[in-house]
């Protein structure tokens, strides 16, 4: 596989890798500072990144008080630019270092930005602190209101003000905007506009003392801006070398992008260290593009853009294979980390049993009606049944459960059915379906009823058919509603009957959680106790059965049908549906990231415990599946999504209901998504 092809650049998919810098500083040596700067951005460029981030006044150092009107500092430290530009001609990364700058007899505490031998522009603080610990008034002028200057530094003319964005000619999205240190702790950020503006990449440099609780403030401050702004936020804070006379320093470097971590540096760490990571600016863009809310404060804050300077440059990318530094979950709809899975464990669940638990208390229905298989899906929905009949005070024998064997029924599958049912305490009884499947198929001159083994889609859908007619008359006699079971991973590919089948109920209580998550929040439910002990085991051999719809008979040699094996993975489809409904992008670029994320075993990010995030996948095969995903999803099956029954949106990550996150015209084909796919793949 040629590693050169555009397919693996991050910048041909939308990427650009930027990292965040602590140096090893001297107190009043601009010069050695320097030196340090330069040293970390050849570290930076080896590393193949695209832009760094430096400290607040790295260049001059920040707690050295009166020492900053001083001339000698002041000349030593636009030596020590000129240093910085001179090595920077060749350099890949744009450079923004902190310095103290004269211009018209005040002094600026300023970030530069530097490419290639140019200083880009300077940008002066605007907000300065003055309390507590913090005097910056004693010595800088602020930058609040400068617009359309220009500063002499290093013997170059650059723009300066606080109006500058920078952005690439040469590289779509790569547009950035700096604000340095208490610019952010302000009510109303600088870079907030800057966003506005059009910068995707937000910038902070930054002194930042350490007390006890402010890592965790800066944190908070970079989650919320990147989360606010759908961006990229860096953050460099000043670590070892500054002055300690009355302070202290951590050294905190922090890469966001849209509320979420994405790396961070070593805290209180003597070494000079960059971290880096791989931003998602394509991403971004399209976020912003289907955000009404941020394209609306445009007009709110009277379009920033209008007020910004744009300074071009010329990045010249290339497009080489650098890897990806970036945490890539294999299962977007299950989080990696225990904290965060149970929490959001705790509230899937919760979500579907208050969906289903007002629907039941808005009907007045005496009882709840569902098919059960023994599968994942029908036992999910079964559980969340039980907790919501214990929500409302009632017992769980009005719970109706039905199995219905069929054709290819296995014993294990309604054994499992008939054992959960007794130990969750439900209503349960059989009603074979075969009778009326053969006389249906005989209707119908099916080859099945002449005793020929035929087991096309009509024979499964008279089965599945077959069983949500049932489930619906029952519900009539029975005087309650139908309780869906369909997930939606199923309605993203289709693969429910549609009308009378799988497709329809009274409340689909799955119908916004994907296979992968049932798979986990039933592994939640055993881990954290919800079920006595005899359902607890039960619930564990579901869960280790094979994916099967058990519509056709096994073949000679014993094996069941399976789903997997005819649609393939789904824990492929579940990262396909994220990418494609959460975020838009194109086919070739989710081909990318899930081949970073399941090429080999240790690829990817996968939950604690789950050991089927083991599997790994080459790129022929998800090519392969994710054609299969494309062709299903906007081709074959809009129209069963456009007539889904009612159920709640659980994931951030999307929904498939036409009265919610996704609408979709149900006749359109699928040929530029896969056409794009197979164009841009080695």
């Amino acid at each position: 596989m040629a590693k050169s092809h555009p397919f693996f650049s991050l910048h041909r998919q939308g990427m650009i890798r930027a990292g965040v810098c602590t140096p090893s500083v001297v107190v009043g040596d601009p010069a050695a500072n320097a030196a340090a700067t330069i040293a970390l951005a050849q570290q930076g460029d080896a590393e193949g990144a695209d832009l760094l981030v430096f400290p607040e006044l790295n260049v001059t150092t920040y707690a050295i008080d009166d020492l900053h009107l001083q001339d000698a500092i002041l000349d030593a430290t636009e030596a020590g630019i000129a240093a910085i530009v001179a090595a920077s001609t060749k350099l890949k990364p744009v450079l923004l270092v902190g310095a103290a700058l004269r211009r018209n007899g005040r002094l600026y505490n300023c970030a530069l930005a530097i490419a290639r031998g140019r200083i880009l522009g300077v940008v002066p603080k605007q907000f300065l602190p003055n309390y507590r610990e913090y005097y910056e008034k004693r010595w800088f002028a602020s930058g609040l209101g400068l617009a359309g200057l220009d500063i002499t530094v290093a013997g170059q003319t650059a723009p300066f003000g606080a109006d500058l964005i920078f952005a690439a000619s040469d590289l779509e999205d790569f547009v950035f905007h700096i604000e340095i240190c208490e610019d952010y702790w302000a009510p109303t950020p600088p870079s907030t506009d800057g966003a506005l503006a059009g910068a995707l990449v937000l910038c902070n440099l930054s002194a930042s003392n350490i007390v006890i609780g402010k890592g965790r403030e800066r944190e908070m401050l970079c989650a919320a801006q990147s989360a606010r702004t759908l961006s990229a936020y860096l953050y460099s804070a000043s670590g070892p070398g500054e002055s300690t006379t009355d302070l202290a320093w951590d050294g905190q470097g922090l890469i966001y992008e849209s509320g979420e971590l994405l790396a961070r540096s070593e805290r209180f760490e003597l070494t000079t260290e960059v971290v880096c990571a791989d931003l998602d600016l394509e991403r971004l863009r399209l976020e912003r593009m289907r955000n009404g809310t941020f394209n609306d404060s445009t007009r709110y804050a009277s379009h920033p853009e209008m007020r910004f300077r744009r300074i071009a440059f010329a990045h010249q990318p290339d497009m080489a294979d650098r890897g990806l530094i970036r945490p890539l979950r294999r299962f977007p709809f299950v989080p990696n980390t225990p904290a965060r899975l149970e929490e959001d464990c705790y509230e899937a669940f919760n979500i579907q049993v208050e969906g289903l638990r007002k629907r039941l208390e808005s009907t007045g229905s005496k009882h709840l009606v569902i098919g059960v298989s023994g599968g994942l899906d029908s036992t999910h929905a079964l559980i969340v049944a039980c907790k919501a009949m214990d929500r409302l005070g009632r017992p769980r024998s009005e719970i109706l459960g039905f199995t219905m064997p069929g054709f290819a029924t296995g014993e294990a599958t309604k054994a499992n059915a008939w054992a959960l049912m007794r130990a969750l305490g439900v209503t349960g009884e059989e009603i074979d379906i075969r009778p009326t499947a053969r006389q249906m198929l005989a209707d119908l001159g099916h080859p099945f009823a002449e005793g020929q083994p035929v087991y096309d889609v009509t024979f499964e859908n008279v089965q599945a058919g077959l069983r949500t007619d049932y489930l619906f008359r029952l519900a009539n006699q029975r005087q309650g509603f139908v309780v869906g079971t369909g997930d939606l991973s199923e309605l993203a590919l289709g693969w429910c009957t549609y009308g009378v089948g799988d497709q329809m109920s009274h409340y689909g209580v799955n119908a916004g959680v994907p296979k992968t998550l049932i798979q986990y929040l039933i592994r939640w439910t055993l881990q954290t106790g919800q079920f006595a002990d005899d359902a607890a085991t039960t619930l564990d051999q579901i869960l280790n059965t094979e994916i099967s719809p058990e519509l056709v008979p096994a073949d000679a040699d014993g094996k069941m049908q399976s789903t997997q094996d005819r649609i393939g993975p789904y824990e492929l489809h579940d990262f396909f549906l994220h990418y494609v409904v959460r975020h838009g992008l194109r086919p070739s670029k989710i081909a990318f990231l899930a081949w970073h994320a399941w090429r080999d075993r240790e690829a990817g990010l996968w939950p604690i415990g789950f050991e089927a995030g083991r599997n790994e996948y080459d790129l022929e095969t998800i090519a392969k599946w994710l054609e299969t995903f494309l062709f299903r999803f906007f081709q074959t099956s809009q129209f069963k999504r456009s007539a889904m029954p009612n159920g709640p949106k659980v994931s951030a990550g999307g929904a498939l209901s036409p009265r919610g996150d996704w609408r979709a015209p149900s006749d359109s084909v699928a040929t530029t998504w896969i056409e794009e796919l197979r164009r841009a793949l080695p």
